[in-house]
């Protein structure tokens, strides 16, 4: 059962530690609460002001699993903290390891930052669980996919508008480089998992798919360096940084461009542009469709 109390304090206790740099936002001259508003907190949940409010004074209905798992990642709570919560809240914890999608608050911090870079944050099998505004303008909002489509694996070898967005002379890479992850998974997590799935659904569907499978290559990756083709700025060169999380399984991917350069000053404008001509900006939070059991 819910503990009301214990609930709310935990709640209140969370959000007065913390700060509002340690979730990306301004500090403002005139703040007086002690750590972030409630709305604040509200806002980075995706829940109303009023409903937040309302847990912390001992009230409102019983949160589902979805809205604690979203309350935990606005909270920016640990593995540890996030069962706490769920406890209080009258629910089992969910799973831990690749098959969680609460991104750890580590990472959570370092994204928050790159407030003038494409950056994203995917799970193992390139599913989209946050992109920086300026990732929005750059790739269209992949948080919006649902199903076998949220991994960009899947879409590659089925949807050809995903392939529009990079240079031609790269296509023949990209597959080679989405076979072979998709092949370490499968072998990684077993033939009952995610991934086992997508690729049951991808030699199902697609013949290019199992044509490159066939091929039984391991150990592909880029150079480094990754070639867009966007609609509103042209070509670009940008190299691709990865930090990894492995304690969930997350990857932070970061795309910056040589100071200087033709795709630097692509990027510049691209940032000015924003993302109102490739897809709307929506943040999807916690409890999103899975592709199965792992």
């Amino acid at each position: 059962m819910i503990d009301r109390v214990g609930l709310a304090g935990f709640l209140r206790r969370r959000r007065e530690s913390l700060q509002p740099e340690d979730v990306g936002l301004p500090r403002g001259q005139r703040r007086r609460t002690a750590g972030l508003r409630r709305e604040e907190v509200a806002t980075l949940c995706h829940i109303s002001a009023d409903y937040y409010s309302r847990l912390e004074r001992e009230r409102g209905p019983h949160p589902s699993e979805q809205m604690i798992a979203s309350i935990a990642q606005g909270l920016r709570l640990s593995l540890d903290e996030r069962d706490h919560l769920f406890r209080l809240a009258g629910h089992n914890p969910p799973a831990r390891g690749p098959v969680s999608e609460h991104i750890g608050p580590g990472l959570l911090r370092i994204f928050d930052r790159l407030t003038d870079t494409p950056a994203e944050i995917v799970t193992e099998l390139g599913e989209t669980l946050r992109q920086t505004p300026l990732g929005v303008a750059l790739t269209g909002d992949t948080t919006r996919h649902t199903g076998p489509a949220r991994s960009i694996g899947y879409r590659w070898f089925t949807d050809p508008a995903t392939r529009a967005m990079y240079h031609p002379g790269d296509h023949e890479l990209h597959s080679r480089v989405f076979a072979a992850g998709l092949r370490r998974m499968v072998t990684l997590r077993g033939p009952k998992s995610r991934a086992a799935h997508l690729m049951d659904l991808l030699l199902a569907r697609s013949e290019e798919f199992r044509r490159v499978w066939n091929e039984h290559e391991i150990g592909i990756h880029y150079n480094g360096v990754k070639r867009y083709l966007h609609p509103e700025v042209g070509a670009l060169e940008l190299t691709c940084q990865i930090l990894l999380d492995p304690d969930q399984s997350h990857t932070l991917l970061v795309h910056t461009a040589v100071p200087g350069s033709e795709s630097y000053e692509k990027l510049r404008l691209l940032s000015v542009i924003g993302s109102q001509q490739i897809a709307p900006r929506r943040s999807r939070p916690a409890g999103r469709e899975m592709l199965g059991d792992q």
